[in-house]
């Protein structure tokens, strides 16, 4: 199986946009160490044992529900409930709750609109027929011998690679700037909104963002990645991170049901990378996603992914702040009972999953209430040019680290070659070309947006 991976931000508020381009402004940010995809996951580590978080984690603990304790209390029995019931939901339709519409159908109003209620409950999707399958299997062949061209090319597991360092091959240049590729980015970011009205971001402007490569070869079994969400992981919880748009807020006021992942504006303060790590990302990405080169389904290799979504975002933050009255050897199936968890009697440090400069992992011992094993679904069948895209909030992907990376390989595309081959909207996809912030019909945001962003690419 081979995939382009890929995720894209979109365009940011003006202090976002310089972390885009440059480091944050709340923290300084050196260069990133070199690494390789284990850089982002624990349990990919070697000999990597998870330490127990500092004691001021207990304080940030107090603070977030001080004065909502019961409220939060209330409301955690009242997700297991829900859990319980969607958990049976996605048991008995697998993969067939997964959304997906073809890519010729984006503006067919009937099939959008459907589309579009489906994405926001799960969070995830599939969008059929992006890229023409001749051309999607060409740049399958155009990776390959780039490289067996360069043997130096990095990748995890060092004796078998299935995840290539490799950001700007010729293959992964070309699909980043298909047009299909980007009105499809643009036609899922639509899906956001924002409270804020004058918050500088536009859902028009795709910005592309350089992930990794993987190819896994037919019967490869060594490498997986488990549950887990990307951006950051303490960061969730911390004041200076996401707190600093109160991103989660409901949630830790006891109040999960009104959480909206899908309200814009108050991600733009949020710093996802306190720690500097080496997969870090401090970008909003409003997506993530992979274009297929080749033809995978279940078993195969393919993505999982949760569609519990909002409800499993709202678990894994409040699950910290309780405990289990009762052991599962002692009490065997009640274990996962509402009237077996607590809150905590002492505020402890600990955040389940979530080491500091890594991402947020999910596993059945610390997040029992996911059931992880029923709930994790392959994505349908994928074909090559089909893409595949899930809300930040969800699953696989992480940032590149610094290195030479792919600065001495050989059959690397030209500034002249993409310049002179790929059109505008793909060039200002790649902070190559200035943006047009006088068109007409842009909202005042938006414009401002693309003004900010042309001064800070040198275009002004």
């Amino acid at each position: 199986m081979s995939k382009l991976q890929r995720c894209w931000p979109s365009r940011r508020s003006i202090h976002c946009s310089k972390r885009l381009l440059a480091t944050h402004s709340d923290s300084t940010h050196h260069s990133k160490a070199s690494g390789d995809i284990s850089s982002v996951f624990p349990s990919l580590q070697e000999g990597v044992t998870a330490q127990p978080l500092p004691a001021r984690f207990a304080e940030v603990k107090k603070r977030l529900i001080e004065g909502h304790e019961e409220q939060v209390r209330e409301s955690w029995h009242r997700l297991l409930a829900e859990l319980r019931k969607e958990t049976e939901i996605i048991k008995a339709l697998g993969s067939n709750v997964i959304p997906e519409i073809a890519f010729k159908d984006m503006h067919n109003l009937e099939k959008r609109t459907k589309f579009r209620d489906e994405l926001r409950e799960r969070g995830i999707a599939v969008i059929r027929g992006v890229v023409p399958e001749r051309e999607a299997l060409g740049w399958k062949e155009l990776l390959r011998r780039y490289i067996r061209d360069n043997p130096s090319t990095k990748g995890f597991p060092p004796e078998n690679p299935a995840v290539y360092e490799l950001y700007w091959s010729p293959s992964q240049v070309l699909a980043r700037a298909h047009p299909n590729l980007l009105r499809t980015q643009a036609f899922l970011m639509s899906h956001w909104h924002s409270a804020n009205k004058f918050a500088h971001i536009s859902t028009s402007h795709p910005l592309s963002y350089a992930d990794r490569l993987r190819i896994r070869r037919p019967g490869d079994t060594g490498f997986t990645l488990g549950p887990h969400v990307d951006s950051g992981s303490c960061e969730r919880w911390e004041e200076n991170g996401y707190g600093k748009g109160g991103v989660y807020n409901d949630i830790f006021q006891g109040n999960w049901e009104a959480y909206d992942p899908w309200e814009s504006s108050c991600r733009l303060p949020v710093v996802s990378d306190l720690y500097n790590g080496a997969g870090g990302c401090s970008v909003f990405r409003m997506f993530q996603g992979w274009l297929s080169l080749s033809s995978t389904g279940a078993g195969e290799g393919t993505l999982m992914v949760n569609p519990l979504f909002g409800r499993a975002t709202a678990y894994y933050l409040l699950r910290p702040f309780f405990r289990a009255r009762k052991c599962r050897a002692d009490v065997a199936s009640a274990f996962l009972e509402s009237s077996n968890w607590d809150l905590e009697d002492e505020t402890s440090s600990a955040l389940q999953g979530a080491v500091p400069s890594n991402c947020q992992e999910l596993n059945d011992t610390l997040h029992p209430h996911l059931e992880l094993e029923s709930t994790m679904v392959p994505v349908p069948e994928v074909r090559p040019g089909d893409y595949v895209a899930w809300h930040c909030d969800r699953t696989p992907a992480s940032d590149y680290p610094s290195g030479i990376g792919e600065s001495q390989h050989l059959g690397r595309l030209t500034t002249d070659f993409v310049m002179k081959n790929i059109d505008t909207e793909a060039q200002q996809a790649m902070g190559l070309a200035k943006y047009d912030d006088a068109r007409n019909g842009l909202q005042d945001r938006e414009r401002q947006t693309l003004r900010r962003a042309n001064e800070i690419l040198g275009f002004c």
